[in-house]
C-alpha cells in the first residue's frame, strides 16, 4: 500500500519545524499572500504555499535518486553502489566537513 501524501497542515508543521531548527521564523513575514510593498518580502501564506510545492515536487524526486550502476550489475550490488557519496565539484571541502 503506497504511503498517504501529507496534508497541507502536516507539511506546514514540518516546514515550520525545519525552518525553526535553522533559526528562521515565518511569522516575521507579513500575513496573507501579498508581498510587503516596502520590503518586497512575500506574504506568509504565499511563502508556505511555495515551500509546500517545493517539498511535494522536489524532495521525493531527490530522495528517490539512485546513482546509476554499470550494466549487468546484480540488484544487491546496484543498491550498495547507490549508497556512495554523490559526486562533488570540490570533494576536498566535503571531506573536511565530515571530519
Amino acid at each position: 500500500m503506497p504511503p498517504t501524501p501529507p496534508t497541507d497542515a502536516e507539511l506546514d508543521v514540518m516546514i515550520r519545524a525545519r525552518l525553526a531548527s535553522l533559526g528562521i521564523d515565518l511569522d516575521q513575514l507579513p500575513a496573507g499572500t501579498d508581498a510587503d510593498p516596502q520590503t518586497g518580502a512575500p506574504g506568509r501564506d504565499a511563502a508556505l504555499a511555495s515551500l509546500r510545492s517545493f517539498v511535494r515536487g522536489t524532495v521525493g524526486t531527490l530522495a528517490g535518486y539512485q546513482l546509476p550502476a554499470p550494466t549487468a550489475t546484480d540488484a544487491d550490488t546496484a543498491d550498495a553502489l547507490s549508497q556512495q557519496h554523490a559526486p562533488m565539484l570540490y570533494p576536498s571541502i566535503s571531506t573536511e566537513w565530515r571530519q
